[in-house]
């Protein structure tokens, strides 16, 4: 079989590229060593966040993304029926606070710069940061609401811009991993070897996350991603005590953190099936997928800072994943100069499902040589260029 682009990886990245690609009218493979949605992106709590977010270009993809978002999740529901899951999307708002007397400046100076970079950033006093959250600790030291968060189901939004895309005659191939690729005498792509066969296409979409560094190796074309680990505590079923996304302000230093040791920091949310979501950590230990207790039990132990109820919650069930971490902190969204038809989404870290949709427009107008827009119009595409000169020491090979 023949397609204009096969796609590796169906997360979510992987899937909003397929429906990007295909509503444009290509012909889309999707391939993936498992099954779809079945790594990084049904292991987070499917956060669309522009709090987290420094000024500067991954800041401004979300804010992209964010005008996406709204329409895209109405569109899907409609086109799939009543009989497909909800997407769950839910503009839900955040809450940043502290819990210390040094992190109130650096918190009102972070929303500062935020509001310059166009991000409602709203700081709260305290009796209004109780009127949102009755069930937060009073002894908080200083809040800012971010009404923009949102939330959506990271599977269900998965599977849903599968679907679609496989409407427009997107076909996945399941269980196949990719060991290589095919190559005409110019060296540009002809196609993808499986274990059991070949599939024959001009460009390759790699979209594997944290394993796209693994595969990127196989294809002569490295590329510095990793794996992040990171972990959720799942609480049972409770009356609705968390009314929004509330975390401290650790969290924003734990993801621009280049450390390899572990960074916790208290990350609670509610999910509609009526549980909590508890975080947040990173760590970086391969694809290690040993249980460890004392990293669940210092993410309890800051979320009691911010939440003391849940000292009587019970814990369902634990779960961990691996974000794809790029060492300059932004995502890779682009053509491969050393490998003609080769391109790259990957490196969001824990921002993935947030970005995807944007990434996607990125990366159809680099296949078909358009300006990538949303509704807040173009979007810039140069930040996360393999060219950029923030990821040159750590390529393997001089890029033209």
């Amino acid at each position: 079989m023949t397609f204009d682009v096969v796609i590796i990886g169906a997360g979510i990245v992987g899937a909003a590229c397929a429906y990007s690609l295909s509503q444009r009218g290509l012909s889309i493979a999707v391939v993936d060593k498992t099954l779809p949605s079945n790594g990084t992106s049904s292991h987070c709590e499917g956060n669309l966040l522009v709090s987290d977010k420094v000024a500067g270009p991954e800041l401004d993809l979300a804010l992209h993304s964010l005008a996406i978002w709204p329409e895209l999740s109405k569109t899907l529901e409609e086109e799939l029926g009543p009989s497909f899951p909800s997407l769950e999307f839910e503009p839900k708002g955040g809450i940043v606070v502290t819990t210390t007397e040094a992190g109130v400046q650096p918190l009102i100076k972070f929303a500062h710069q935020q509001r310059q970079a166009h991000v409602d950033a709203q700081v709260l006093s305290l009796d209004e940061a109780l009127e949102r959250e009755p069930w937060i600790n009073p002894e908080i030291t200083s809040a800012v609401y971010y009404p923009q968060d949102s939330q959506i189901q990271p599977t269900i939004a998965t599977e849903a811009l599968l679907a679609a895309a496989r409407k427009r005659g997107a076909v996945t191939f399941n269980n196949t991993e990719v060991i290589g690729l095919t190559h005409a005498d110019s060296g540009s792509i002809t196609g993808i070897r499986t274990k059991n066969q070949t599939i024959s296409t001009n460009s390759v979409v790699l979209a594997a996350g944290p394993w796209s560094g693994i595969v990127s190796e196989r294809f002569g074309a490295a590329i510095p991603v990793k794996p992040r680990r990171g972990n959720v505590l799942v609480t049972s079923r409770m009356p609705h005590q968390v009314f929004h996304k509330v975390y401290d302000g650790d969290y924003f230093g734990a993801t621009q953190s280049a450390e390899a040791d572990l960074q916790t920091a208290a990350v609670v949310e509610s999910s509609q099936a009526g549980t909590v979501l508890i975080g947040s950590s990173r760590e970086q230990v391969g694809f290690t997928e040993h249980f460890h207790t004392h990293v669940y039990a210092e993410m309890a132990r800051k979320a009691l800072r911010v939440f003391p109820f849940l000292a009587n919650a019970s814990i369902m069930r634990t779960y961990g994943g691996f974000r794809p971490y790029m060492p300059d902190h932004l995502p890779l969204i682009s053509d491969d100069p050393r490998i003609p038809g080769l391109y790259h989404a990957s490196g969001h870290e824990g921002a993935g499902i947030g970005l995807s949709v944007a990434t996607a427009e990125i990366l159809a107008a680099r296949i078909l040589g358009t300006i990538a827009t949303s509704p807040l119009g173009n979007i810039d595409s140069a930040p996360f260029d393999l060219r950029r000169p923030t990821l040159q020491t750590y390529l393997t090979e001089a890029l033209a």
